[in-house]
């Protein structure tokens, strides 16, 4: 009877399996080590209306996933397939990704440090009081942690760099951790890979921002304006540069000849009159009469000389 139950459960996972790979069209693949049933459920709860985790055997999975693909003709989930391996789950959602992923990676819970596991961050044990007895000085000495007896208690004298981010938990560190009450790791549903609607990428894809892309596609147009200018092939990027140089070489000509054009105009009247334009100048302040207009004038005289340079030596 029992075994029956339990059949009709695993053709009902089944179903519910599939009727996801139709109803949604993004999913998460997030790994699921020393994550407990009762965070998953917190999780599910931070998920409600917005997605919802699927937990199940690779073998189940897979076996539907092939049946999609042959029956239904969703060759694309093929990628999803070949990614079921070792303690996965599928998170399904049609919400904006980058929010979900939050949601997900944001819901971490504190955990004790664990003999064999690998440290997700340097630990390092506070000086103090610890609380311990006075007969445990030994097993500080074994970790190389220098302490005394203060009112009966063992004090470490200066904070220790107990584990480094990378090594692996020694059984007596993850007991001295436990005795401190310190709980240096935590954990939660760790996302692998992104599927959108047939493509598979990696989670760090959704770090991009819309500022960023903007940014390097500027980059690119400007180095392809860059490239279109020196060796003379026009390209959409460099038009727009290639007439401006032209009309700055009209003007340049214009200024150093009797030909005139009306966009030129105001620069050969600056050119052969720069007093007129000077004294239609307001004030500068009150330092500007008196003694102090002479430097003014002066300064338009270096005004009408870079001006004459701009369009006359370099052209």
């Amino acid at each position: 009877m029992a075994t029956k139950k339990l059949k009709e459960r695993k053709y009902e996972l089944a179903d519910q399996l599939k009727q996801h790979f139709q109803d949604y069209t993004k999913l998460f693949l997030v790994d699921v080590d020393n994550v407990g049933s009762n965070q998953i459920h917190q999780i599910r709860i931070a998920l409600r209306g917005k997605a919802i985790i699927y937990c199940g055997k690779n073998t189940q999975m897979r076996r539907v996933v092939r049946q999609l693909e042959t029956e239904q003709g969703m060759t694309q989930l093929e990628k999803v397939r070949m990614a079921l391996k070792l303690n996965v789950a599928i998170v399904f959602t049609n919400e904006n990704l980058a929010e979900v992923r939050d949601i997900i990676v944001n819901n971490k819970v504190a955990a004790p440090a664990r003999a064999g596991s690998t440290a997700q961050c340097d630990v390092i044990v506070p000086a103090g009081n610890t609380g311990m007895e006075p007969t445990m000085t030994s097993f500080l000495q074994a970790l190389n942690i220098p302490s005394k007896i203060t009112k009966g208690s063992i004090e470490i004298l200066n904070p220790v760099n107990l584990i480094k981010e990378g090594d692996k938990v020694e059984a007596s560190q993850a007991s001295l951790l436990e005795k401190l009450s310190i709980f240096p790791f935590s954990y939660g549903l760790v996302v692998q890979s992104v599927y959108d609607d047939g493509s598979m990428y990696d989670a760090a894809v959704l770090d991009i921002t819309d500022e960023a892309i903007m940014a390097s596609i500027s980059a690119g147009i400007r180095n392809v304006a860059c490239v279109s200018l020196e060796t003379g092939a026009p390209t959409v990027a460099s038009v727009p540069y290639s007439i401006l140089l032209g009309f700055t070489n009209l003007v340049a000509v214009a200024v150093e000849t009797e030909y005139t054009f009306k966009e030129a105009e105001s620069i050969k009247e600056f050119v052969a009159n720069p007093d007129a334009f000077a004294a239609a100048a307001p004030a500068a302040g009150p330092a500007a009469a008196g003694p102090a207009a002479e430097p003014a004038k002066k300064s338009s005289s270096s005004e009408d000389a870079g001006g004459a340079g701009m369009f006359g030596d370099d052209y």
